[in-house]
């Protein structure tokens, strides 16, 4: 019997990405309940490959006793589109099927703060500017026949 494909999501962190691994099914039954590729194989080995402008690069294989479980892969470029393909084997079944290719942005956490910021920082000036017009304008300093843009009024 050949495993796989096991359904792969994988979301966004600050220079890194969240990759979360459901295992294939089984098609195993015993006494009308359909075992997990756990209860017949105790544990499993996975393999990720990460895809970028780089190439691919295949990750160390590791171990899993769980259905679903999550790993983290760090230390990526902010910005940059990532792909991972993910593929189970058993120590007694080395057939398998890899899941498709699933792909997302690494993100970056200075730049979003940096946007905010800015952001924040342009609305504040606008609001100061209007207020220093206003005042302007109330104290007598501009004639009365300059009006002032109706938002300002």
């Amino acid at each position: 019997a050949t495993l796989g494909p096991p359904e792969v999501n994988i979301t966004s962190c600050p220079n890194c990405i969240n990759i979360t691994i459901k295992l294939p099914t089984s098609h195993f039954r015993d006494k009308g309940k359909l075992l997990s590729l756990i209860d017949i194989y105790d544990e499993l080995d996975y393999e990720i490959t990460l895809k970028s402008l780089d190439g691919e690069h295949k990750r160390p294989r590791q171990k899993t006793t769980e259905e679903v479980f999550s790993t983290v892969i760090e230390e990526l470029y902010p910005g940059r589109n990532y792909c991972v393909s993910v593929v189970v084997t058993a120590s007694l079944n080395k057939h398998s099927t890899p899941s498709p290719w699933k792909c997302v942005s690494a993100d970056s956490e200075a730049r979003r703060g940096y946007h905010e910021v800015a952001v924040a920082g342009a609305v504040c000036v606008s609001l100061i500017i209007a207020a220093v017009l206003k005042g302007v304008h109330a104290a007598g300093f501009l004639p009365r026949e300059i009006s002032l843009p109706q938002t300002l009024v």
